[in-house]
């Protein structure tokens, strides 16, 4: 009951997602620079609660655009309408809807549909990663040097040492390349996909991560904390890739390369 209905609500935030891109919709700001939130989001949450509190009422809910809803059991949903707002905003077709369905604190199922590119990632912890149905897996690179990798930056730029364009340009000066997609969601499936060998970044949110991380493991990769501890969506940075060159690319991350 919970895979259906994970399913389906995906599938229901998705139509909106479509119905609305590159058509006329109200843009609103949050707070902060370049935070936008769209009628576009607001109608694909409002599609994804409806299915989901309608088949499971005392679960909780965290949401991007709406306030916690407390479970009165251990299930959480964790939901991101769509994820690359800024790229659906512009006519950019890489957006998502993604949703996780955690339980204590394992992530047991993810799904992220990109009906415009007609991609729709699942996976269930313990019995793989699929795409379109179709198994998919991690690449098989075992070297930072020879990898494709991706990341984001954070809009309002966090002054923080070894930050993220420091990071940015210690990879490419090595001649590295680095791509910027504008979704962590996206991102994430890729690398599970095997299209990357990695991904890092230094400020996300438990809604960009929830679903693409157990993709990523259940396609044989690996995800960790950026200091290379046991990852939760619930802090804000994250490393991922194949697992071969995960330890390698923490290090890059950490400034712990020798030259």
């Amino acid at each position: 009951m919970y895979k259906e209905t994970l399913i389906k609500a995906a599938k229901a935030g998705a139509h909106e997602l479509e119905h609305f891109f590159n058509g006329k919709f109200t843009i609103s700001h949050k707070e902060g620079i370049n935070n936008l939130v769209t009628q576009a989001d607001f109608a694909s949450e409002k599609a994804i609660l409806d299915v989901i509190k309608s088949a499971f009422p005392n679960d909780g809910i965290v949401s991007e655009e709406s306030p916690e809803v407390k479970a009165h059991n251990d299930y959480k949903w964790i939901i991101d309408p769509i994820d690359g707002t800024i790229n659906f905003a512009h006519g950019i077709p890489i957006c998502c809807v993604s949703i996780g369905l955690q339980y204590k604190d394992d992530m047991l199922m993810g799904a992220v549909y990109n009906p415009l590119m007609n991609e729709f990632y699942f996976a269930e912890k313990g019995k793989g990663a699929f795409l379109n149905d179709k198994p998919i897996h991690v690449s098989n690179c075992e070297k930072v040097i020879n990898s494709c990798l991706v990341t984001g930056f954070p809009y309002t730029y966090i002054h923080q040492p070894n930050g993220p364009l420091q990071v940015f340009e210690r990879l490419i000066t090595k001649g590295i390349p680095v791509r910027r997609l504008g979704s962590a969601a996206t991102d994430l499936c890729w690398v599970a996909a095997g299209r990357f060998d990695g991904f890092y970044e230094h400020k996300l949110n438990a809604w960009d991560t929830a679903a693409g991380f157990l993709l990523v493991e259940e396609a044989g990769g690996k995800v960790t904390n950026m200091q290379g501890g046991k990852y939760s969506p619930f802090e804000f940075g994250l490393v991922a890739s194949n697992g071969k060159i995960q330890e390698e690319l923490i290090r890059y991350v950490q400034d712990k390369v020798e030259e």
